[in-house]
Formats: C-alpha cells, structure tokens, sequence
C-alpha cells in the first residue's frame, strides 16, 4: 500500500483526520483540489469554537494545516477524480496519479448553492459573488444586497457593513429569517437593512450589476432594487460525486449517511465534516474527523479500543 489512509478534503475535518490516524499509528494522505481550508476560510470571523473567543477563519484553517502538517501528507491543488474499490484495498486515482490504500475518509464538503436565475451567471465576478470575505473590499461606498436569511447570511452582510459599504440590504424570500438570534440584533443594530417575502427574478445592468429584480411572495408584486453588488448566501449542496460512485448511501439531501463511528455502508470507507449533513460546525467536523480517522484503523488491521 501507498498509505494506509486516503483522506479526500482539506477542511476542518479533513486535517483533524489527518492528525488522529497518524497519532494510532496510521500513514495517511490529504488531497484537496484547492490549497485547503474548505468553506471555513471564507468566514470573516469565527466565535463559537472553544479556545478562541473570536478568530477570522483563514487564521484558524491556517492554524490546523500547519498542525496537520506534522502528521499527514499534504497534497493540495490535486484533485480526486475517482476511486475504484476492490476486495483488499482502494485505487485513488487524482489529476496526478494513483494511489493504493486500506481506507478512505470522505471529508468532501459542500458548495454554494446558487439563485439560478437569469444575470446570476453573467453577471458573476463583475457585481455578483458568493463571497463578501473575497470580493467585499471592492464595494466600499457602494450599494450590496445579501441574498439569505441563514446565519452565514447575515454574518456576511454585517461584514459588508464593516467594510464600509454605504448601503447593505439583507433579502431573503421567506417571512422570518433562519440566522442566530445574536447575529439578527446585531444586523439591527447596525442598521443592515432587511427585506422579507421577496424572491430574486433575474439581475440586471450594463458591463457589471446595476438592478436586482424582486417579487414579493404575498402579493406578487414586483420591484426594481438599484444595487452594485448581489452577494448569494442561500444554503449549501453536498459534494457527494465521489460517494455516488463508490455505492455510499446518501439521504434525500445529498448527505452521506454514517453510523456513530462514522462508517459509510460500504466497509473501508468513512465519511466525516459537513458532507454528513447534520449541525454543520467547525467543532463538529474536527470531532467526526477524528472519529473517522480512530475508526479507519480497523480497515488497516488494528482497532481502536473504544
């Protein structure tokens, strides 16, 4: 075997997993299509993970890669495109080569889920992003509206505020938004404006955004809202490509379904971090991390004494 252990994602769960299996013992490899860091880098702040009162999260996901670093290793900017299973062992097949291993702990993630309307696509990169933390420090002194009513929606919005920008307007379709209590007074209080029943149509403009087209859900009512800049915060969609084609079993969302140790129903192979659906937390990834790698170590010979 190349390794012992193919860990696919470099997010919080992935590097906690990297850790914990090389700590019982295992040799293990970390891919990421990306550098690392999963969508944990694009929170501007982070304040609910024990030992930190409030950390950005690049600063955090910085912190457990040069950590995991000293255990697992790293293959970023390589991406897993297949994985043939066979009796004894797993064929990891990247954009670079292949690899045997005993195991596999998926820790793929999710992705922005995206509005689907017309100008969403055309108008991406020159008015519309789904990241304030990337593309927020080019609309200072302008106008942004924060498509969502989650609490990584209304986290973004006050960011834009933060940032300076001169109007920020929080819309989200349903009558009453999703976010934290302690996010939505802050928003208040900040005076982040809040528009509820309204559904996005299409976005519109000349060479970059200039009109986000609404309709209000009760009336029907349309309306025009002049803005610069759409910020598209309205959930997450499981990366479970890679599970589908090894027969994981998933749920009717897309997750991958896992028992208390984080096995998949297929042996040899785990999965751990919010591809498992579930709270969706950094403090939860690091933990299903850890438990995947320690339960891994039954597909290399060895168990773990629980």
């Amino acid at each position: 075997m190349d390794y012992d252990v193919a860990i696919i994602g470099a997010g919080p769960a992935g590097y906690s997993a990297g850790i914990y299996a090389a700590r019982s013992g295992l040799s293990s490899v970390l891919f990421d299509r990306g550098e690392g860091g999963g969508r944990a880098v694009l929170s501007p702040r982070i304040e609910n993970y024990a030992g930190f009162e409030l950390i950005p999260g690049v600063e955090l996901m910085e912190k457990m890669k040069q950590h995991a670093s000293r255990y697992v290793t790293l293959r970023p900017f390589e991406e897993v495109r297949e994985i043939i299973s066979s009796d004894v062992s797993f064929s990891v097949r990247t954009t670079k080569q292949s690899y045997e291993v005993n195991a596999v702990i998926l820790c793929t993630g999710t992705e922005h889920k995206t509005l689907e309307i017309p100008g969403e696509k055309e108008f991406l990169g020159r008015g519309v992003s789904y990241c304030a933390t990337c593309d927020g420090f080019f609309f200072r002194g302008k106008r942004v509206a924060v498509m969502g009513g989650g609490s990584t929606a209304v986290m973004e919005a006050l960011f834009l505020k933060q940032l300076g920008c001169k109007e920020v307007t929080l819309i989200h379709r349903r009558d009453q938004l999703r976010a934290e209590k302690i996010y939505q007074d802050e928003a208040r209080e900040k005076n982040v404006r809040i528009l509820l029943n309204q559904e996005a149509e299409r976005i519109t403009g000349d060479e970059a955004v200039g009109q986000l087209h609404l309709r209000d859900a009760s009336s029907g009512k349309t309306s025009i809202f002049e803005v610069d800049g759409v910020f598209i915060s309205v959930g997450d969609a499981p990366q479970n490509e890679l599970a589908k084609h090894l027969g994981v079993k998933i749920d009717e969302q897309g997750y991958i379904i896992v028992d208390r140790q984080q096995r998949t129903n297929i042996e040899g192979v785990y999965a751990a971090g919010d591809i498992t659906g579930g709270v969706r937390q950094v403090v939860t990834a690091v933990a299903e991390g850890a438990i995947a790698a320690l339960s891994s170590a039954e597909a290399c010979g060895k168990k773990y004494p629980y």
